[in-house]
């Protein structure tokens, strides 16, 4: 939980205390090599092994006063989480002795085996090698006894096996179009333009000795079975309410220890589902952003670790409460400071954030099935449309004034500029003070929050990288096709980019929608304008090999059509084998605990009206009666749905080698049958004495802490 003297220092002492950012870097390393760093991060120059190595001095030498013995080339393979490989410092000597040593080549690149890591039929078993490289623009940290360095990752023959190198290629595609638009309207100072990305991230807490208790939550991150609380999330009042002390504990450590990062927390609270919360960071550089939130998940399973508590981030834990999201808030800024998304005060004159805008209006329409598809997850299908969660259907939020000044320029007429809104509170101590000139729309999967899209779909446990390749990328896109019709067009540029924005509004409007996207009628209406409705992971995907989709990250050199494949397979697999794993411990539990203690109560109810009627052969027992009646039933009920479940994993579509068929499969045919078992179960739950249940129930997992 932190050493005492850690405990003692202010926050700005704290925070960044652990990496090796720019002020260590300037303190530490000589100016010209400083200087030489610098121009690698800021322009993209080639990193000569002189330089790496004076790099690699200092960092080893800064690194071993905050008590390291090794280094690590931390990197983010498909599997969506890190992976690190630990290698000391120590180096022998000609005398018996080591010394600590790390050179300019052990920092540029790293060789962990690349066979077992998720591939999509990139790599064969055989085919191990593969290369980590370091990336600059993200600093090095110290955590525990290593040094970790942020790196890149690929195989031998050079196909990409990571997130972060597409990520930083969508980027700079992103930024080079970026800079086409702002040149046209006589900015020459802009040299790069960066996406920014604040995830907020949402999490339960439950108690470590009640985790331990259940199989499904320790295989799976979820509850398979469980019968509601009496209580839920139904009165609303832990949405916001008073943080409870031993909560209260573990933010506070957590904070310390995402601060000693380098990690811009700043907002805890708790959230609408009991036993849920939310941290939420300041903005900062996508690639950091996303390097950051994966250092985020994992340090707060480490802190609640120490808490005797588990964090869960699984988009679905719990049956009839709300789930768990990440909100991945998305911005373009100049290398100059300035926000290209913030309107300003007269957003219908700034035409540079009004093309900007009708881009990313008409990317977010033409691939709304990549957005969808970037989320995509088994656990995450349970939440998109569950009325806690924006629908799967993509579309976008803009307010009533961003919106209705684009109506004006689809219409050809000025825009009557509304006056200030006041809210009045009524209360002479309490001030009067300006509104925003719109709401915000929580039902929305991309909604424009003032300088900022927040794209709400991505489910807890998600990287952030795959939505933000596709923000980036499409956005990349629309302002390339932007910048070269401006380009050739004769004119005015305000009256060129006033038709432009014109003819995008009037072809792509139908995904602007700033009603309520949890109703019913909102379905029909999406329908009726022509957009995706793709609920499940397997109606989604199939659209990534897409032939626009192909041409669209090719064409801007962010991933090879074999790379997509890749990808495809994987994420495909991955919802296969997590769906067979929930089944395989849903059998578990079933056959070997809920079974034989439901049984055990059966019988011992049976006993007892036995007993009870040979002393008194006309005793009704009706009650005792009717409970062995019920769950002798449910009991035969679930023990043949285990069966049937059993038999459709062993089905040959269920083992096909085209995982399609397989996760069709498991969509149509296994995940109902895992619902009917459930149903079955929790209803023995229900009507089972609580003390033969052989778990602890959700009134205990979430209101025990």
């Amino acid at each position: 939980m932190g050493t005492c003297s850690e405990n003692r220092k202010s926050v700005p002492e704290l925070f960044g205390s652990a990496v090796f950012n720019d002020d260590v870097m300037m303190e530490r390393l000589p100016k010209d090599v400083y200087k030489s760093l610098r121009k690698t991060i800021d322009e993209g120059k080639d990193l000569d092994l002189t330089v790496a190595n004076a790099v690699a001095s200092a960092m080893k030498d800064w690194a071993v006063e905050l008590g390291a013995t090794h280094f690590t080339h931390w990197f983010q393979p498909l599997n969506g989480i890190t992976a690190e490989k630990h290698d000391s410092f120590i180096s022998p000597t000609s005398d018996g002795r080591v010394i600590m040593q790390f050179s300019g080549k052990e920092l540029i690149k790293g060789e962990p085996d690349a066979s077992s890591f998720p591939s999509g039929g990139l790599r064969a078993t055989f085919e191990a090698r593969g290369y980590t490289a370091w990336d600059p623009t993200s600093y090095a940290f110290v955590k525990g006894d290593s040094l970790y360095i942020p790196t890149a990752f690929c195989s031998y023959s050079g196909e990409v096996l990571d997130k972060k190198t597409p990520l930083l290629r969508s980027m700079e595609a992103l930024s080079a179009q970026a800079v086409r638009i702002l040149r046209l309207f006589g900015d020459g100072k802009t040299q790069q333009v960066v996406t920014t990305v604040g995830p907020e991230q949402e999490y339960f807490l439950i108690d470590k000795e009640l985790y331990q208790q259940r199989p499904d939550l320790m295989f799976t991150g979820r509850t398979l079975f469980g019968a509601s609380a009496p209580k839920g999330q139904e009165l609303e009042d832990h949405y916001y309410g008073a943080i409870k002390p031993r909560v209260a504990e573990f933010m506070r450590d957590l904070d310390r220890e995402l601060w000693k990062l380098g990690v811009l927390a700043k907002t805890k609270h708790n959230e609408v589902a009991p036993a849920q919360h939310e941290l939420a960071p300041i903005f900062t550089t996508t690639n950091i952003a996303c390097d950051h939130n994966q250092l985020t998940m994992e340090v707060m399973k480490n802190v609640a670790d120490r808490h005797g508590l588990v964090c869960l981030l699984h988009e679905k834990p719990f049956e009839g409460v709300n789930g768990s999201g990440k909100h991945n808030n998305w911005s373009l800024s100049t290398d100059g400071g300035k926000n290209l998304l913030d309107p300003g005060k007269r957003p219908w004159e700034n035409w540079p954030f009004l093309l900007i805008l009708a881009a990313v209006v008409k990317g977010v329409d033409e691939y709304q099935d990549l957005l969808r598809i970037s989320v995509a997850s088994a656990g995450n299908d349970h939440r998109l449309g569950a009325n806690e969660a924006p629908p799967a259907i993509i579309s976008m939020f803009l307010g009533d004034e961003l919106t209705a000044v684009l109506e004006a320029i689809e219409a050809g007429r000025p825009y009557a500029c509304g006056k200030e809104k006041k809210l009045e509170t009524g209360v002479r101590v309490l001030p009067d003070f300006s509104m925003d000139n719109t709401d915000r729309n929580r039902t929305s999967p991309f909604a424009f929050t003032g300088n900022k899209f927040e794209f709400r779909s991505l489910g807890s446990a998600l990287s952030i990288a795959c939505p933000n390749i596709m923000l980036n990328t499409i956005a990349a896109e629309e302002l390339s096709q932007f910048a070269s019709e401006l380009e050739t067009m004769d004119g005015p540029l305000p009256q060129c980019a006033e038709a432009l924005v014109r003819r995008t509004i009037k072809e792509h409007k139908r995904i602007i929608f700033n009603g309520d996207g949890y109703s019913e009628a909102w379905i029909k209406e999406a329908e009726r304008r022509g957009l995706l409705n793709l609920p499940t992971t397997v109606d989604a995907l199939p659209r990534y090999l897409d032939q626009k989709n192909v041409a669209l990250f090719t064409r801007h050199k962010i991933y090879t059509e074999a790379e997509m494949e890749a990808r495809y397979e994987t994420i495909m697999e991955e919802y296969v084998k997590t769906l067979r794993i929930e089944s395989l411990t849903m059998l578990r539990m079933v056959r070997q605990d809920v079974i034989p203690a439901v049984s055990g109560y059966v019988t011992e109810l049976a006993q007892g009206v036995a007993a009870r009627r040979s002393v008194i052969a006309s005793l009704p027992c009706t009650a005792e009666s009717s409970l062995i009646a019920s769950l002798s039933g449910l009991l035969d009920q679930a023990f043949a749905q285990a069966g049937d479940l059993e038999a459709l994993l062993g089905a040959p579509q269920a083992c096909s080698r085209n995982i399609l068929t397989a996760g069709v499969h498991f969509r149509d045919q296994v995940i109902p049958a895992m619902e009917a078992l459930r149903a079955s179960v929790d209803q023995m739950e229900r009507s089972a004495s609580g003390a033969c249940w052989p778990y602890p129930g959700y009134a205990e997992l979430m209101f025990r802490i």
